[in-house]
């Protein structure tokens, strides 16, 4: 497990991380990517709300309004946030989690 620091743009407020893809956006690419583990708060590391919805879409719940709300939460949870926690050690890059 490796941590990605953040790197902000205070013009923007665009938030990125260098990744094995290259810098990569934050909220469009670790938010949707299956290597993401979680986001770094404080000393916390708070699992990704998108995975942690995923296991309920499994078990037979309504996905579209529930994901939405893990969207909205994991942007918070960067608004706040220092860094990603990402479980790509292998360095394959960008990984959707939604792929079956």
């Amino acid at each position: 497990m490796k941590t990605l620091e953040f790197h902000r743009d205070q013009t923007s407020d665009r938030v990125t991380v260098t990744c094995a893809d290259g810098e990569v956006s934050v909220h469009s690419h670790c938010g949707y990517c299956r290597h993401c583990a979680g986001v770094q708060v404080g000393k916390r590391t708070i699992p990704t709300p998108q995975r942690q919805v995923l296991s309920g879409v499994r078990q037979g719940v309504s996905p579209e309004e529930s994901l939405l709300n893990a969207a909205i939460m994991f942007n918070t949870l960067v608004r706040d946030g220092s860094a990603i926690e990402c479980s790509d050690d292998a360095g394959e890059g960008f990984s959707s989690m939604y792929r079956y």
